[in-house]
């Protein structure tokens, strides 16, 4: 099938969060100080994509508070094509990170009523238009009204664009057997799942990861991609696998490092030329490179603070250019 929009353009739609990150260096015993970052599943994903170098629109609902202003600032300044987003009088959605002495981050949301949730059919109505691939997933595609809404729209999207699904799972946010009973549906519509081995304990209780795979092509999706943190990344495409290694990385913390391998992932099939499609023509091969490339994205998140993924001149000097690429990173 045939591109409808822009060679290689992508549609994120989905969350912006505010994480929020305690500053020790300024708490004491009077009070926390605390520090606000712009991030979101989602919107990380985006702002990484635009950075690559990749044409990138955010379909997203920014409150009209000061956090949605840094929302805004973050995205744009990336390059992020921001015209076909909402403004919401829904406040923005919170999440207080908690890091460990690994950098991994556990968060605690603060997301009832927010502006992400409360998508429109009218309002989703530009995620089907002109773009080779639609990606979502994560918070906003199991939040009521709108995660329903967004399901819907999945269908019609897939109709002329490539459909990228992470689910994102926050168990302790939405319970896990919402995730569970909706996987076959976004399984029906998702040519690409990628999701963390955390993830996959999720939604697959008991099964091995291979045998997750198997589950979900089933379903209907033909690619499958686990990242395993530093273990690399197992790669199943219509249940041909690869495990893609992963080099040693310095991790200052893992914020964003997920949604990094996404952007870096859908990037180098852009660059394939395999978006816009079913991948009916896609390899075991282009799909292990486009993982190798994903992951030294994710690599050089993790080796800095925050949600901060590299531009594509950064990605060039520091990894070598495609493709003759080393191997997996974080």
């Amino acid at each position: 099938m045939a591109r409808s929009g822009s060679p290689g353009s992508i549609t994120v739609l989905g969350e912006c969060v505010a994480d929020i990150f305690e500053d020790p260096t300024q708490s004491g015993p009077d009070g926390l100080t605390l520090r606000a970052m712009p991030g979101g599943g989602p919107a990380n994903t985006a702002v990484a994509l635009a950075r690559l170098g990749t044409p990138t629109r955010f379909l997203g609902r920014f409150s009209n508070d000061t956090f949605a202003a840094l929302f805004r600032a973050r995205l744009g300044a990336s390059g992020v094509d921001l015209t076909a987003s909402v403004n919401a009088s829904e406040p923005s959605t919170l999440a207080v990170a908690d890091l460990d002495a690994t950098g991994q981050a556990a968060y605690t949301f603060y997301a009832n009523g927010a502006a992400d949730w409360q998508w429109t059919d009218h309002e989703l109505a530009e995620a089907t238009k002109d773009a080779a691939c639609l990606h979502t997933g994560s918070l906003a595609l199991v939040s009521q009204p709108g995660g329903s809404r967004i399901e819907h729209h999945l269908a019609q999207a897939r109709e002329h664009a490539t459909v990228s699904i992470d689910p994102n799972v926050r168990p302790l946010l939405v319970p896990p057997s919402v995730y569970r009973e909706r996987l076959p549906r976004w399984c029906a519509a998702a040519d690409i799942l990628r999701l963390s081995e955390e993830d996959c304990g999720i939604l697959a209780p008991g099964a091995g990861l291979e045998e997750a795979c198997d589950t979900w092509h089933a379903a209907g999706t033909p690619l499958v991609v686990i990242t395993l943190g530093g273990r690399g990344a197992l790669v199943s495409l219509d249940g041909k696998r690869v495990t893609v290694p992963a080099p040693p990385v310095v991790i200052v913390d893992t914020v964003g490092a997920g949604d990094s391998f996404t952007a870096g992932l859908l990037h180098r099939l852009a660059a394939l030329g395999h978006l816009g499609s079913r991948l009916d023509q896609l390899t075991l091969d282009d799909v292990t490179e486009a993982c190798a490339f994903a992951a030294h994205v994710a690599a050089l998140t993790c080796s800095v603070s925050g949600a901060n993924p590299p531009w594509a001149v950064e990605s060039t000097l520091r990894i070598g250019a495609a493709p003759h690429l080393p191997e997996l990173g974080c």
